[in-house]
């Protein structure tokens, strides 16, 4: 039980020490203080202060021998709270006397503290408690052992116990500042390096800010390559021009280590640290201090930081967290600057091939009004851009609004489409052009894209091959003329009784009407493809039309051991046609059906009338292997045949001939 004389002093001494520790909220200076006090007012030649945080690890610390402070390391401190008396005090939580240190095996011996150089002494270890947490511990030394007692530990606990929440409180406030500082440097990096998007200024920001963060001589920046070695891009600061460029293998040195681990790390001392080797020094630089950092993106390492020589000689205790944080966004800057410059090369290589194309190009807003345009276009329309520019697009060429759309419906959908027209020139005389339109996006505006190639030399060749066409089908006529009256003189004058002589006459009378019928063709088909009218048109019953064409291919089915049925019979309203030229459609399709229709097959010819009763309706129907879905378009083509094996050959003008034929009288024909 103390007395009131000895209370009073202590109660008086532990208010001062309040005072003094209260009185500050940086960490380093409340320890001093206290460590100050407690040499003052315990006694010692020399005592230490080590600080825990929430996980029991120390986080910092103040050595004091006589009046000086001393450096520590974070190794030191490590062995100390786990090896040390203090470390036994941060176990038990409880004060520890140590009279005399060369017999406590709790004391820690170094190798410059053995009893044989400083001697015995004398030593007294207390915790630092604060709301129920162990804050730290506090240790005083006298060379003189058995210099301490009881007494001294209690006055000494009472200390610790008066001072914990202030270095809690001081604790807590670095952590805080430091926590701001770190998120402070990585705002004004983010601020910074997110200003541009050109590869070279995003990386020489980087390494800027890097700089300014971290306080470090040098600064410099490796990226990965397609390989997996790391190439440095870009260094800044003393020495630094001869490091661009350098290569670590992949896998090697450090930063290797650091792409591998995901995990910047530290070498607070190259000449001491065994892992710093010759893989690791940077071209032309001294490097006594190295911090590295990864650069990710999306969660994968890009590359690494390295921030080499701190101009203070060590590294600030968030220097890693800094640069971590800044290696992070440089990650997703760098990727940015990398997209961007493949998106500017993209565009500038599209823009290449846009004026060089060999075509008329333009693109169009969704109101037609012409947005850009290429060489070719303003050399074959014989407008100026500018003249382009002030234009819609159907001022420029009759738009085929059946395949756009009226408000261009069949573009916004995503689909293309392809039609022929004539671009209207500047000087009023107008081009053949192909058109093919689709929706793209340019320049960040969605729109119309229109290739204009120029068909003018197609479409004269086109037209040479027409007239030479007509003109010798229309030679052929009166030969093939001569040949069939020469047929039928000949079967006048032929005995009724030589079948021999009378088969190859039908034969021959057979082919004849072919190659009519197919020089006829032909010659409708330039007659209908430049756009004539079909003017010889009769009421004309559809089932002896019918009959009349089955007639006529019957020897053809019969040479195949064919069956042809026809179900065109009964009453069918008059339709009005060209005889001749629906006959001749009929012809087609029905010796189609023989020619792929295998020996012994069926074919089926019928006819009815629409559910509204304004058309008749035809059909040819066989047992052949079909007509493969995407060719069913492209097969009424003019000069189309299908490939295989058991194709049979052919002009490829047949089906052509039909479809012109049948649209040309209103009508339609499909697969």
């Amino acid at each position: 039980m103390m007395t009131e004389s000895r209370t009073r002093p202590l109660l008086e001494l532990l208010v001062r020490v309040s005072r003094e520790v209260a009185t500050a909220l940086d960490l380093r200076t409340v320890l001093q203080r206290l460590l100050f006090a407690a040499l003052q007012y315990v006694g010692g030649e020399r005592g230490s202060i080590v600080v825990m945080d929430d996980n029991g690890k120390p986080v910092d610390a103040t050595i004091v021998y006589g009046r000086q402070f001393h450096d520590h390391t974070t190794q030191q401190l490590r062995e100390t709270v786990e090896k040390g008396l203090a470390g036994w005090v941060v176990q038990n939580r409880q004060p520890a006397l140590v009279p005399d240190t060369s017999k406590d095996d709790r004391w820690l011996r170094r190798a410059d503290d053995a009893a044989d150089k400083s001697g015995p002494k004398s030593a007294i270890c207390v915790p630092l408690v604060a709301r129920d947490k162990l804050v730290g511990v506090l240790t005083l030394v006298h060379p003189v052992p058995n210099s301490f007692n009881e007494e001294h530990m209690n006055l000494m606990q009472a200390i610790a116990d008066q001072a914990s929440i202030a270095v809690l409180n001081a604790r807590l406030y670095t952590e805080t500042q430091r926590t701001a500082r770190i998120y402070s440097a990585l705002a004004e990096g983010a601020a910074a390096i997110n200003t541009s998007l050109e590869m070279p200024d995003v990386l020489r920001r980087i390494l800027t800010q890097t700089m300014q963060a971290l306080q470090v001589e040098t600064v410099a920046l490796a990226l990965l390559d397609n390989k997996d070695d790391l190439v440095f891009h870009a260094a800044a600061g003393n020495n630094s021009g001869s490091i661009t460029g350098q290569r670590i293998r992949a896998g090697q040195a450090l930063a290797g280590v650091v792409v591998k681990d995901k995990y910047g790390l530290i070498i607070p001392n190259t000449r001491l640290d065994s892992r710093f080797t010759e893989e690791d020094k940077l071209n032309g630089l001294d490097m006594r201090a190295l911090a590295i950092a990864p650069i990710q993106a999306h969660g994968k390492v890009i590359g690494v930081l390295e921030a080499i020589n701190p101009t203070t000689g060590t590294f600030d205790p968030d220097a890693l967290v800094v640069m971590s944080g800044l290696g992070s966004l440089a990650g997703s800057t760098i990727e940015n600057a990398a997209l961007f410059e493949r998106l500017q090369k993209a565009h500038q290589h599209y823009r290449q091939l846009f004026e060089d194309s060999v075509d008329m190009i333009l693109i169009t807003d969704w109101n037609g009004k012409v947005l850009e345009a290429n060489r070719e276009a303003v050399k074959l329309s014989g407008y100026s851009l500018v003249e382009l520019h002030q234009i819609t697009i159907d001022q420029l060429h009759e738009v085929n609004w059946n395949k756009t759309g009226l408000n261009f419906e069949t573009l916004k959908n995503g689909k293309g489409c392809q039609y022929e027209s004539g671009i209207l020139r500047q000087d009023g005389t107008s081009l053949p052009i192909e058109v093919y339109a689709r929706r793209v996006e340019y320049d960040s505006t969605d729109g119309i894209q229109w290739i204009m190639k120029d068909i003018s030399a197609r479409k004269e060749l086109d037209a040479l091959r027409d007239d030479m066409t007509s003109m010798i089908f229309h030679d052929l006529r009166s030969p093939l003329g001569n040949i069939v009256s020469s047929l039928e003189m000949m079967s006048g004058l032929m005995p009724q009784e030589d079948d021999t002589l009378s088969s190859m006459l039908t034969i021959a009378k057979n082919s004849t009407a072919r190659i009519q019928r197919l020089v006829n063709s032909l010659l409708d088909i330039n007659r209908l493809e430049s756009g004539q009218q079909i003017v010889d048109q009769n009421s004309i019953n559809p089932v002896d039309l019918v009959r009349e064409s089955l007639h006529d291919v019957a020897p053809s089915a019969n040479a195949r051991q064919q069956n042809i049925e026809n179900k065109a019979t009964g009453v069918l309203p008059l339709i009005w046609v060209d005889q001749d030229m629906i006959y001749r459609v009929f012809v087609n399709l029905v010796e189609n059906a023989i020619k792929f229709t295998p020996v012994n097959g069926h074919i089926e010819v019928g006819a009815q009338t629409t559910a509204d009763g304004g058309f008749v309706k035809f059909w040819v129907k066989d047992t052949g292997t079909g007509i493969p879905a995407t060719d069913q378009d492209r097969i009424f083509e003019k000069f189309t045949r299908l490939r295989g094996k058991n194709r049979a050959g052919g002009l490829g003008v047949g089906l052509a001939f039909c479809k012109l034929a049948v649209n040309g009288h209103g009508g339609e024909i499909w697969v």
